[in-house]
């Protein structure tokens, strides 16, 4: 099969073809940053303390029934323990005022009767509902990683089904089916069922992200390729995480959240009539009359003359005899080491990138404020790597970001505890490069795989990235017991990954790679030397050396 580009070069670089795919497939992003990141208001846990039924006590004992305790400098009740209960009522029975005893010499027993939760942030949260606090608090992260690990499925599956298929039909099929989790999720009688349709939910979201990348990449030209997988789809996602926050605080019911939500998928159903299958899947399955129709509605469109024969058949029939699977991925050393290195790269970006987003709940101030700074820091970061990507190289841009993502959570252990806002500050900097790593790394793979094969790479990439979303909230929920675990785990495991990528093939101003073939010819950032040398026993002895991208 020759190249795409080549063959429809007729198109130009711009047209309102490309313009309308362009914002349509951004609109689609706008729905993945609205339904990406809603359990840090679903699963956020308020202020909460032991249940204590009144029977008998005074109204100075009721006050005294919850022990006070130190919790990270600042003394505060106790979320899970009271004082015995029977005891307490012996001694407010016999007109004993807390006052006068040492209360700390008296029993301790767990909230028997449940908790009391506070509403001034939340009317209502999975937490508040199903007392996922205390013994069971390890349950809000299990629910949280169980969206990832639908995820870890979703990407798989997806890209096996897309690649065969086609990207349009898998999209909207996704987009539908997340939608409609989503609402049957508002109805969850138990925290069991919640997390299973979580998990669903996570297979069809990452399905949706996957799919309308690898559709953008495949049908828009050049130019607008790397705007659409840097500043476009990514901003976009932006806007609907900068959305998120300000529905959250208006609707403070979990169940009312997630109806509204999923009820703005409706906007999407046009769509469907809107948006084409690519062109390039087509051309790969043979499908070639189907293939010319869209590049010549694309061409009227546009207002430029198509050729008469824009594609052979013979070239289309050499690709409809090849069946690819995740086999090829691993099929040679060459491939095998690319696809090692690129799911190190996206395991560590994912740890970092998902444990600072969804630590907001966790951070000082008020929760919608925090979720919506997180998501303005994005924002510069897509515009910068944007740029940069249109004229630097990706592998010591992507270093660089690491670099400046890891160190800055190393050094957040440096600022002393009073100063909150200097802390917030270089949090914030730290999700800066985590953000800009996470753009450069979805184009990056993108580029480094075929057409054949592109969808596969990217799910099989994005998989191995679910292991550090799964971990992500463990990672988090590691700052119960100390503050900057954390942050020294996701700082230490970054930049330690800065180097990998250095071993990767650079793109570059390279022709999208079309066949295996083509990609196989992708040279490394270290190859073996064509002679080597011997040693006394006969062992042969490579000699490696840096190569220069052409």
């Amino acid at each position: 099969m020759g190249s795409y580009d080549e063959d429809t070069a007729f198109l130009g670089q711009k047209g309102p073809f490309f313009a309308r795919l362009f914002f349509l497939l951004n609109a689609i992003y706008i729905s993945t940053g609205l339904h990406g990141l809603y359990i840090v208001f679903v699963g956020a846990s308020p202020s909460h303390h032991c249940q204590v039924l009144e029977g008998n006590l005074s109204e100075e004992w009721m006050r005294a029934v919850i022990p006070e305790e130190m919790d990270n400098g600042k003394l505060q009740v106790s979320p899970c323990w009271r004082y015995s209960l029977e005891t307490v009522r012996n001694l407010s029975a016999h007109g004993v005022s807390p006052r006068v005893l040492n209360l700390t010499e008296i029993t301790l027993e767990r909230c028997v009767d449940g908790w009391r939760y506070s509403t001034d942030i939340f009317s209502s949260t999975i937490v508040s509902e199903w007392d996922l606090v205390c013994d069971s608090e390890w349950r809000v992260p299990f629910a949280t990683s169980t969206l990832y690990m639908g995820y870890l499925v979703g990407s798989l599956v997806s890209g096996q089904l897309s690649d065969r298929f086609g990207r349009k039909k898998v999209l909207f099929t996704s987009l539908a089916a997340e939608a409609l989790l989503m609402f049957a999720q508002s109805f969850s009688h138990s925290w069991l069922l919640f997390c299973l349709l979580y998990f669903f939910v996570g297979t069809f979201q990452i399905s949706l992200y996957l799919t309308a990348f690898v559709l953008g990449s495949e049908v828009l030209s050049k130019s607008l390729r790397v705007l659409f997988t840097t500043l476009g789809a990514f901003l976009h996602y932006c806007i609907g995480y900068m959305v998120l926050p300000w529905i959250a605080f208006a609707v403070r019911d979990w169940r009312v959240l997630l109806r509204v939500l999923s009820g703005v998928t409706v906007l999407y159903v046009p769509l469907w009539w809107l948006i084409p299958e690519s062109p390039r899947w087509l051309l790969s399955q043979g499908r070639v009359l189907e293939s010319e129709a869209i590049v010549r509605e694309a061409a009227r469109k546009n207002k430029v003359s198509a050729p008469e024969v824009i594609f052979s058949q013979v070239k289309a029939t050499g690709s409809q005899s090849n069946q690819y699977s995740v086999l090829d991925i691993l099929r040679t050393s060459e491939i095998r080491k690319t696809t090692f290195m690129c799911l190190l790269l996206w395991m560590a970006i994912n740890v970092g990138y998902f444990g600072l987003s969804l630590n907001t709940a966790n951070l000082s101030g008020d929760p919608f404020l925090n979720c919506f700074l997180s998501a303005v820091t994005e924002v510069p970061a897509y515009i910068v790597s944007t740029f940069l990507l249109k004229s630097c190289p990706r592998r010591p841009v992507l270093s660089a970001f690491l670099i400046t993502g890891g160190g800055f959570l190393l050094l957040l252990q440096l600022i002393p505890d009073h100063l909150h806002s200097l802390a917030l500050a270089v949090e914030m900097a730290g999700k800066f490069g985590f953000t800009m790593s996470f753009t450069v790394v979805y184009i990056y793979t993108a580029e480094l795989y075929p057409t054949v094969l592109r969808n596969l790479g990217l799910g099989m990439c994005s998989s191995a990235a679910r292991i550090g979303s799964i971990t992500a909230p463990y990672v988090i929920f590691l700052g119960t017991f100390s503050k900057c675990v954390p942050y020294l785990l996701m700082g230490s495991l970054t930049v330690a990954s800065s180097v990998t990528n250095l071993f990767l093939p650079e793109t570059f101003q390279k022709v999208l790679p079309e066949t295996l073939e083509q990609m196989q010819t992708c040279r490394s950032f270290i190859r073996r030397d064509k002679h080597s040398l011997e040693d006394g026993r006969g062992t042969v002895i490579m000699k490696q050396h840096r190569v220069t991208q052409e």
